[in-house]
Formats: C-alpha cells, structure tokens, sequence
C-alpha cells in the first residue's frame, strides 16, 4: 500500500526520515555522488522547521519510506499569487517503477492547489532523462515569456561561508 504523509520537521522521526531520504539522494548520480554532510545531516529537519514556508511530503510502501518531496513556497510577482517550488524529489531506488513519482507530484499539486497557487516549479539536470520524461508526463514544461528570448535557465553563484 502506497501513501502520502506531510512532514512534521518538528517531529524526530520524520526528520530523521527526511535525512535519510535526502542522504539517498545525495548520494546518487543526479545528487552529486557525495553524502549530505555531518552539519547538514544534523541540522537540517531543525532548519526546516525554523521556516514556515518549507514543507515536504514523505510517499510510504507498506510504512517503509519510499520517496520524499521537498517544497518551498514562493510567491510569483507576475501573477500576485503564491507558488510552490519542487527544491528536492527523489524516489529511493528500491522503490522505483511502482508509480510512487507519480503520487508524490499529484500530492502535491493537491497541497499547491490548497494553497491558492497559481504555479509549481523545479528544476532538473539536462541528463536526468526519466526525471524530465516524468514531469513532462505530468504537465510540467520549460518556461519561457516569449519565444524569441528562449527558455528560463537555472544559475547560481555559491556564497562563502
């Protein structure tokens, strides 16, 4: 049986969920190859909690963790209406196949539509093929404003600590 539960930062063991899923993540091809560092490892769920806006959902098989989405709302100036973005998904690996990506994106949908959003948005790696198979699958699409000035790229530019 597969369901959907909302993350309780607050609560140990969901934390202590998050952190293994996320770990699995990083761990992988698509995360970076590395695990999530001590500091990382020990602080995050506190973190998460410390931000109202930061939320995640948690797909179970049978009460075994299976999948986890991260989320944070924003808000879109254009449209003056709240959005959530997609900061971490992954699916473990024991897992795939079974239909959970699909759940976790339709859950949260559901929890974006409840929160009056006029859009959700992520970002994935160019070569992470059945990542952008399953969003297109599931509605999502580049953006762009006008067709002659191209698609949104992602960039970033890392602070010193």
């Amino acid at each position: 049986m597969l369901d959907i539960i909302d993350i309780d930062f607050k609560n140990p063991e969901h934390g202590r969920i998050v952190v293994e899923l996320l770990d699995e993540y990083a761990s992988g091809d698509m995360g970076g190859s590395e695990p999530l560092p001590a500091h990382t490892r020990a602080n995050l769920a506190a973190s998460l909690a410390a931000r109202p806006w930061a939320h995640a959902l948690v797909a179970r098989v049978d009460g075994q963790p299976a999948g986890l989405a991260i989320y944070l709302e924003g808000f879109s100036t254009f449209a003056c209406k709240p959005l959530v973005n997609l900061h971490d998904f992954m699916v473990s690996a024991r897992f795939r196949g079974q239909g959970v990506a699909q759940r976790l994106l339709a859950a949260l949908e559901e929890r974006a539509r409840a929160m009056g959003c006029c859009k959700l948005t992520l970002e994935v790696l160019e070569g992470n093929l059945p990542a952008k198979a399953l969003y297109q699958k599931m509605g999502y699409e580049g953006y762009q404003l006008q067709e002659e000035n191209g698609r949104a790229m992602f960039w970033q530019k890392k602070l010193a600590a």
